[in-house]
């Protein structure tokens, strides 16, 4: 090579590694903007919850708990000194429409919005939102979005023990093969599709929702109400719903929750109230028809 385009290009080299990193998001100033903390996941993601504490739901008897059916939740995901924020935003029905005008005028996108579950009163519906640019920016537009519904934005105080869950969670654990843990009262698994799934060339980990979800909440004895959501591939689709529905498990929805992504996703919802290793028998039936990481 020429000596002048050696140096040259030495000389690009050496610029282009003394270029700053790309600072990282100040989360506490997200937090403080959005009005709620949230906690910054393994994987990078900061996830803030939003339970709707502040409702009274029961189906069929059940008194839904918030961790069980109504846990909406924001995620910021890095990208440089900017992020993708993704949520899932409990709302009532008199709520959705101030809060999609605001949130549409701020620059925040509706990639979706729907029912979970059937027979529930009230009825609850999931806005589900997608931004992406400045942290601080789009917290300050779903703080906005959110101000115009009733979502508590009060950090609670963790409890100091577990409810006791009343159903026995290894034979649960067992008969799905797969290791849960509990939450405030409810059961939970959360599992991971084999496929790494992306939206607008980002990856979309499991703590931005494209993660598997099952909740048992206990009803007493050995009886669980289930419900959560299956993320499909097309292909999978009628072979879930066919495998739920002859366990005695209700679908009680079918939906996109994202725009861009790839592989394109399904969402199926459910529902069922009975013995809680039954069911467990029927969510791995399931599961046994999805293209699932290993755990």
């Amino acid at each position: 090579m020429h000596a002048k385009l050696m140096i040259g290009a030495i000389s690009i080299a050496m610029s282009a590694s003394l270029q700053p990193a790309a600072a990282a998001p100040d989360w506490q100033m997200v937090a403080k903007t959005l009005g709620k903390s949230g906690t910054e996941m393994p994987d990078g993601v900061y996830r803030v919850g939003l339970p709707r504490t502040d409702l009274k739901v029961s189906l069929d008897g059940v008194a839904v708990k918030p961790g069980f059916a109504l846990g909406g939740w924001v995620a910021f995901e890095p990208m440089g000194n900017k992020v993708m924020v993704m949520g899932d935003i409990v709302l009532t029905q008199d709520e959705v429409n101030p809060v999609i005008k605001k949130l549409e005028e701020s620059g925040i996108e509706i990639t979706a919005l729907h029912n979970h579950l059937l027979r529930a009163e009230p009825m609850t519906l999931y806005m589900h939102v997608l931004g992406q640019g400045d942290p601080v920016t789009l917290a300050a537009a779903l703080h906005a979005g959110l101000a115009l519904s009733k979502t508590p934005m009060v950090n609670a105080t963790p409890a100091a023990t577990q409810p006791q869950i009343a159903f026995d969670t290894a034979a649960v654990e067992q008969a799905i093969g797969r290791k849960g843990k509990a939450n405030g009262g409810i059961y939970q698994f959360t599992i991971a599709r084999a496929e790494t799934i992306t939206d607008g060339g980002m990856t979309v980990p499991a703590s931005m929702g494209s993660a598997i979800g099952i909740n048992f909440q206990p009803t007493g004895g050995d009886k669980a109400a289930i419900t959560g959501d299956f993320v499909l591939i097309a292909s999978e689709v009628n072979p879930v719903l066919r495998a739920l529905r002859e366990n005695g498990i209700e679908v009680t929805a079918l939906h996109s929750h994202m725009l861009d992504e790839q592989p394109r996703l399904f969402f199926m919802h459910f529902w069922a109230n009975d013995d809680a290793v039954k069911l467990a028998r029927g969510l791995k039936a399931a599961l046994d028809k999805m293209n699932l990481a290993n755990s």
